[in-house]
């Protein structure tokens, strides 16, 4: 984190290294159950159908939303028929849906603007799944008038709403603990990503709600950033980014640790996955835990366990990755493209490994560094 680090992975940058970080190689491997040969492919083919899709809309064929099947195929929504074979000829799978991401987008705004009123505490999370063709709506209890009107006004959408029961809540994962990886006012989260300003001003890219009260950040117990702004707020409609200015001396490595799975894995980029794709996430708590992403677009409902006021966040992705408190903030990363920071998760809930089952909730990088207007730093 500190600039003994980024010399560290410069060094390491500068030899041979294989196109995918042999740690990612292993987690998509095991996680598959293939060989390592097969997860260089998959991830191989992930890119260029990834790049096709890219390639699609420079040609004017804007799709209705993209996303990758269990067996690694990128399938788009198409308009029409007509589309559809446009998108087909480009190589990639297409379908006409009943709805689509635009119409399911709109299903979720409103219910985004009715939970903005009053937080429906028995309502875990919200979120266009685009492999559904719904808005999954997860509960963990049915009990509450916010709640209660909540599903309500879900049920008015017939089937492109589909209701997930006996849900976890869900916590930001900031825990109190002394002397951690980054440290606040005696509370814990993990270090993000670097990214740096139009005059090359450096900042470290978080979860909102790490720097919510604008604090001091220490690594090692010693200060290395000052919280400058942040997007969440307690008890109110939240967005979970923050950015702190990194001091004078100091830098963020643009590399991801792997807490002993391997090498730091460069980053080059922060592409945003589909939904579907293979990444992994690091975190102070949890280590490096891999998974896969499940939505963008997610809105969730986070429960403060001392009593406080429940909080929604909204604009997170999901991902099958497994966290636990004190990995907030943490990097996730897809190949060598940086995808956001850990937000939250189910409470209580307990990471065995690697490729662990889970799940948890991230902010998207790429949102985060065009609303404060910032590049990332890339190695």
């Amino acid at each position: 984190m500190l600039s003994v680090t980024a010399v560290t992975a410069q060094a390491q940058a500068s030899e041979a290294a294989p196109k995918y970080q042999p740690e990612m190689v292993r987690a998509l491997a095991d996680s598959l159950g293939v060989s390592e040969k097969a997860a260089v492919e998959r991830l191989d083919e992930q890119d260029a159908q990834q790049r096709r899709l890219a390639g699609l809309a420079e040609d004017g064929i804007s799709g209705d939303g993209a996303f990758f099947t269990a067996g690694g195929e990128l399938t788009v929504n198409a308009g029409d028929a007509a589309e559809a074979r446009k998108i087909e000829k480009s190589g990639l799978d297409a379908r006409v849906p009943a709805r689509g991401q635009a119409e399911l987008e709109k299903i979720k705004a409103k219910l985004d603007t009715l939970a903005a009123k009053r937080v429906p505490g028995g309502v875990s999370s919200w979120r266009v799944d685009l492999a559904s063709d719904t808005v999954t709506v997860e509960v963990n209890s049915g009990r509450g008038a916010a709640t209660k009107a909540f599903l309500a006004e879900a049920a008015k959408h017939g089937k492109a709403v589909k209701v997930v029961k006996g849900q976890e809540k869900l916590t930001p994962q900031a825990v109190i603990y002394p002397g951690s990886r980054m440290t606040y006012n005696g509370y814990l989260c993990s270090v993000g990503y670097g990214a740096h300003d139009r005059n090359g001003k450096q900042f470290l890219v978080t979860a909102g709600h790490c720097v919510e009260d604008l604090p001091v950040l220490s690594y090692n117990n010693v200060r290395f950033a000052k919280a400058t702004h942040t997007r969440f707020a307690v008890g109110t409609r939240s967005v979970d980014m923050g950015v702190a200015a990194v001091d004078s001396g100091n830098s963020i490595a643009t590399s991801v640790g792997t807490w002993g799975n391997g090498s730091p894995v460069a980053v080059q980029g922060s592409r945003r996955a589909a939904s579907g794709a293979a990444l992994c996430k690091s975190g102070q708590t949890t280590g490096w835990t891999c998974g896969t992403v499940r939505s963008y677009n997610v809105s969730v409902t986070y429960t403060d366990q001392n009593g406080g006021p429940d909080t929604v966040v909204s604009g997170l992705a999901s991902s099958t990755v497994c966290t636990e408190g004190g990995d907030s903030g943490g990097a996730y990363i897809s190949g060598n493209q940086a995808q956001g920071m850990t937000s939250g998760g189910p409470i209580g809930q307990q990471c065995s490994g690697v490729n662990s089952g889970g799940s948890s909730y991230f902010q998207p990088l790429d949102d985060a560094l065009n609303y404060y207007g910032l590049t990332l730093n890339t190695n």
